[in-house]
């Protein structure tokens, strides 16, 4: 029966492994999938940040130029209505009012057309603007305002008004040039193919009436209208690379939050992958502890029976040998799972403390009596430093003691035949307190002490020279100490030697209150 007990868990585990695989070759399959559609999703924002970051004019840039204009001509037209209106009040001093409102009338139609085709395009979605057919419509548009703004020059160009009155409109004509070249260079930059139609009519408009005039005066306001409108175009080309760069970073920052979401969303995944095989192996080591322990006290309990011939006398003293090798070996694996299961609650957060006031030195000298055959069978020389009066600590006394005996068993394994350890327990000048096992064993290379600090990781000489072990004594020394606040520390000289330091924060330390009066002052005062 006890043999088709053990057949029956080793077929319900190797069932349970073999749908555990399929799962995890579907899992594999998922993953492999997810990743292809990351790397690609990566590859397309590589390729869209360094067209960017290269100037490229890309589709959504120039969209984003075009809105933009879009935009700035709609906030400005109760501007411009309004300074068309002044310009035909003011040619009223020296042209007829028909004229000058007519020219009113025009302006305001090219406007409004503009102002349509403006709202047409804000009421597309994005994704339905040819950027290239919606241009030519802007262009088609702001040449015919730009026409309608130049017949400005026109007005009163007739009627011939007197010497002062013509001096005073033709300054007036180049101010109004100035006005509308600053306006136009303010909205309409972010399309530059815009700005020139939509102003170089109204400059040569403006300089071929000054220089029709032919006086000095007006040639030199016709020189002047020419260099500034220059100027003008040269500050547009700056605001539009101003603009085209703002929108091109913005782009940018869109792509980084967007690789920010992704790459939050695969931490995400590995957290929830990473837990799930933490509770995975939580389930897995309680359930195999329980199944493993089970058989394990058994093979144990009966090794130890026939070993001490308690049921009777073994004739044939090989077996008695096999007894006490299987009884040593259950009680190593069992160790070994003990230690497996004390650092897997420890990674956890599982492992509570269960904290007193304790004194270091008694239980660096607990440990050492239980550890004393072996010391004498070993012949090695032990010698115990411990400091007097060392106040108590705040700690867990299984977890101290299981420290303190982890650092002696490693000094026993390493430490040759007749070798010496010397074993110190002291107080820290910030108020701390420190326990320490040293030894002239054959010590750890400097690269290899970070690999003796993980789980199951050992030095290269300790295979050489030392008794069997499973490399988890030191991180498990190392996470619980750390659950104190306190540090683990290794200092090693190759051939010389290892010292394990073990410190415990001012924290840790139980400090005594002296008494708020002294005994026999308060009987003194009472009988005075």
């Amino acid at each position: 029966m006890p043999c088709l007990t053990i057949f029956g868990k080793m077929f319900r585990y190797w069932l349970t492994d073999g749908m555990t695989q399929q799962a995890r070759s579907s899992d594999l399959g998922r993953e492999r999938s997810a990743r292809s559609s990351r790397h690609r999703a990566s590859q397309d924002l590589k390729a869209a940040r360094l067209k960017l970051t290269r100037g490229t004019a890309t589709p959504e840039v120039d969209y984003e130029m075009l809105a933009m204009f879009v935009r700035n001509e709609r906030s400005a037209a109760p501007t411009l209505w309004a300074l068309a209106f002044i310009f035909s009040l003011a040619s009223m001093f020296w042209a007829p009012k028909s004229e000058a409102t007519l020219w009113l009338l025009i302006v305001v139609g090219a406007k409004m057309g503009l102002l349509e085709i403006c709202r047409r395009f804000s009421a597309l979605d994005p994704s339905d603007v040819d950027v290239r057919i919606w241009r030519k419509r802007f262009i088609l548009a702001e040449t015919i305002s730009g026409i309608a703004w130049a017949g400005f020059a026109l007005v009163g160009m007739f009627s011939n008004p007197a010497g002062e009155t013509a001096s005073a409109s033709h300054v007036f004509l180049f101010a109004s040039l100035m006005v509308v070249l600053a306006i136009r260079m303010t909205f309409a930059s972010p399309v530059l193919s815009v700005l020139y139609v939509g102003t170089l009519p109204m400059t040569f408009a403006v300089v071929v009436r000054l220089v029709t005039i032919g006086d000095p005066f007006s040639l030199a306001l016709a020189a002047m209208a020419t260099g500034v409108h220059a100027y003008f175009l040269t500050l547009a080309k700056g605001l539009n690379s101003t603009a085209r760069a703002m929108i091109e970073y913005r782009a940018q920052k869109d792509l980084l939050i967007s690789e920010l979401e992704e790459e939050k969303l695969m931490s995400d995944e590995a957290r929830r992958r990473a837990e799930s095989a933490n509770k995975a192996k939580s389930r897995f080591l309680a359930t195999m502890s329980h199944e493993l322990r089970t058989p394990l006290n058994a093979i144990m309990g009966f090794s130890e029976v026939m070993r001490d011939q308690v049921m009777g006398p073994l004739e044939n003293p090989q077996y008695r040998e096999y007894s006490k090798n299987i009884h040593d070996s259950g009680q190593h694996l069992l160790n070994l799972i003990n230690e497996i299961l004390d650092l897997s609650r420890i990674e956890a957060g599982k492992y509570d403390l269960s904290e007193d006031a304790i004194h270091l030195a008694d239980v660096a000298d607990d440990c050492y009596r239980l550890l004393r055959l072996r010391v004498q069978a070993k012949g090695l020389e032990v010698v115990e430093h411990y400091e007097p009066n060392l106040p108590q600590i705040w700690a867990d006394q299984r977890a101290m003691r299981q420290i303190c005996l982890n650092l002696m068993s490693n000094a026993l394994k390493f430490t040759p035949r007749g070798g010496r350890i010397v074993l110190t327990a002291s107080s820290l000048g910030d108020g701390g307190q420190c326990f320490s096992v040293r030894d002239n064993g054959p010590g750890i290379p400097s690269d290899e002490i970070p690999k003796v600090l993980q789980a199951f990781g050992q030095g290269s000489l300790a295979h050489e020279t030392a008794e069997g072990g499973t490399g988890l004594g030191l991180p498990i020394v190392k996470n619980l100490i750390e659950l104190h606040g306190g540090t683990l520390e290794l200092k090693s000289e190759l051939r010389k030697g290892t010292e394990a330091i073990v410190t415990l924060p001012k924290t840790r330390v139980l400090t005594s209150v002296p008494p708020l009066q002294p005994l026999g002052q308060e009987r003194h005062r009472m009988s005075a």
